[in-house]
């Protein structure tokens, strides 16, 4: 199938069966002597160690060399269960070959023993009362940050995963900001209305890019008059204040291309 479609400029992913199956190893072998140079990327579910990457990079490796393949392939690593969270700096520090790590919300919860059915976003459950009203929380939100914080470390992206219920749009995209706001980079779409939802939500705005190059400005025009801080719109700005306009305006910029 590969072969046998035009992907255009797309960068092209593709999963392998996990690694507790006896299939992983033959789908590994028949992608990069079938697939050639138009396979981008392996995505490698249910990653619970560092281990388990080093298995597929010196598999992927034998056969690069084999094939004389002219660029290395390149991974996508799924953290599915509580070991993939226990283990994840170490996953992400794993391989030169990985780009992207994300978050396998199913597996997960039932790694996690969490008692719920719901694939991401809100659980009916998980909420704080306070004086008789519901204040609803995100069950995921920690194990998003260790992904966020563990790539960001180690160069690599973030991108949150599925949102199970795609008839709710407003559901998709309030876990698609939160997300976004946490630092991931995209999102995974399981139904195709789900690719418009999060390209619009992790495109950052007209708005947040004109105002992130304000800040910037506001920032220039403080160091000529010798000021390490200035006020922008009523708030303090500062050095921090650029690197945070800089992420919104590099995003754009790389978005635009």
């Amino acid at each position: 199938a590969i072969n046998e479609m035009d992907w255009g400029t797309k960068y092209l992913s593709v999963r392998i069966n996990g690694l507790d199956t006896p299939w992983w190893y033959r789908d590994v072998v028949d992608l990069l002597e079938q697939g050639g140079e138009r396979l981008n990327q392996i995505m490698i579910p249910k990653v619970g160690c560092a281990e388990d990457v080093y298995a597929v990079d010196a598999l992927v490796t034998a056969i690069e060399r084999a094939t004389g393949r002219k660029t290395p392939i390149s991974f996508e690593v799924i953290i599915e269960s509580a070991a993939g969270i226990a283990h994840v700096e170490a996953i992400a520090a794993s391989s030169p070959r990985l780009q992207a790590m994300s978050l396998g919300a199913a597996d997960f919860a039932a790694s996690m023993g969490m008692q719920t059915t719901g694939i991401g976003g809100t659980q009916a459950n998980y909420y704080m009362l306070h004086e008789g009203a519901k204040y609803w929380s995100d069950p995921w939100h920690w194990a998003q940050t260790a992904i966020v914080a563990a790539c960001r470390t180690h160069g690599i992206l973030p991108v949150d995963g599925p949102f199970g219920d795609f008839s709710d749009d407003e559901g998709f995209r309030a876990q698609a900001r939160r997300s976004a706001t946490l630092g991931m980079v995209g999102k995974w779409a399981i139904h195709p209305k789900q690719v418009a939802l999060s390209n619009e939500i992790f495109t950052p705005s007209d708005e947040a890019v004109a105002e992130a190059r304000e800040i910037l400005a506001a920032m220039d025009a403080a160091k000529v008059r010798g000021e390490g801080a200035t006020v922008y719109k009523g708030r303090l700005v500062d050095i921090a204040s650029i690197k945070q306009a800089e992420v919104i305006v590099r995003q754009s910029e790389m978005i635009a291309r």
